[in-house]
Parts: C-alpha cells; sequence; structure tokens
C-alpha cells in the first residue's frame, strides 16, 4: 500500500507536492492548496524492482508520458550512473491503473480518482 512520507521539501515558487511510496511504486502529486484543491500534476512509478516505469501527467501539458527507467547498471566494467528515464515502448492504461487502484487505497479519494483518470485517458506519447 502506499503510504504518504512526511515532511516533503517543498520549493519555493511550485505548487506543493506530496509523496507516496510503496515497495513497488511511488507517487508524487503536485497541487494548488486554496479553496479547489487543484492537482497540478503527477508522477506514478511503478515496477521498481523489476524494469522500473515512469507515468507523468501536467495539467500543462498535453496527455501523459510513459518512460523507462535507465537506471545506470548496465555498464559491464564501469561504475553505476545516474539513473535517467528514457522512451518506453509499451504501456497498458488499464493495467497500470489497476495496479495503482490497488496500492492507493488509503489514499485521498480526489488523488486517486485524477491519477486514474489520466491514465485511462490514454493521450500522450504512449
Amino acid at each position: 500500500m502506499l503510504r504518504e512520507i512526511p515532511a516533503v521539501r517543498q520549493i519555493k515558487g511550485e505548487p506543493d507536492r506530496r509523496w507516496f511510496s510503496s515497495i513497488e511504486a511511488d507517487l508524487l502529486v503536485w497541487h494548488v492548496w486554496d479553496t479547489s484543491n487543484i492537482i497540478t500534476g503527477f508522477q506514478f512509478t511503478y515496477d521498481k524492482s523489476r524494469a522500473e516505469k515512469v507515468v507523468t501527467w501536467q495539467q500543462t501539458v498535453d496527455g501523459l508520458q510513459h518512460m523507462t527507467v535507465d537506471d545506470g547498471e548496465q555498464r559491464p566494467g564501469k561504475p553505476k550512473s545516474t539513473p535517467i528515464l528514457v522512451t518506453s515502448v509499451s504501456f497498458d492504461p488499464w493495467h497500470v491503473c489497476g495496479l495503482f487502484l490497488r496500492i492507493s487505497a488509503d489514499l485521498p479519494r480526489e488523488i486517486r480518482n485524477r491519477v486514474c483518470a489520466a491514465l485511462i485517458s490514454g493521450q500522450g506519447n504512449l
């Protein structure tokens, strides 16, 4: 289950962020806390123990971005490099939304709804 990480560092001038984490996934949510409580973006990282992937949604960008994490360890005989995001070839929105729903039962409803709506929209570089 995703659990909230307390006291996440906030960056002045950016929307507030919340971080939820589990063994298999992480969710970062950016939001504006006012009377409307608008979620402005999220980044959902899943399959952390295998071939880690990331889905990013931002209110200001049209659609989702789905990437794979290159962990920097696939360089025989060389030291580990910094992990980077690279283009991913496949994305099953229903599978990822199902995974997210399975591990997010304790999250606020507005976060669960926004993430799933974006995931199943199927729009972006998918």
